[in-house]
């Protein structure tokens, strides 16, 4: 089997955003770049799907265990 990586909230708005300025800007300038572009940003999309549907939670409890303790050592 294989394992999936966390991926973060932002590589989703990403492929969002970038998969939308492919489809309304670049396409009409440029048909072959276009669907290239839409293409790599559906895949990334694709991509945090899977992620976030199968990608294990204690790496990302860790991490947030990690800064609530060094957001406690600053307040101190």
């Amino acid at each position: 089997m294989y394992r999936v990586a966390p991926l973060s909230a932002s590589f989703m708005l990403s492929s969002i955003i970038g998969g939308t300025i492919s489809a309304m800007y670049i396409y009409p300038r440029s048909p072959p770049w276009g669907f290239t572009f839409f293409m790599m940003f559906v895949l990334m999309f694709i991509a945090s799907m899977i992620s976030m549907t199968y990608a294990p939670i204690e790496i990302e409890l860790d991490a947030d265990i990690r800064r609530e303790k060094e957001r406690r050592k600053l307040r101190h």
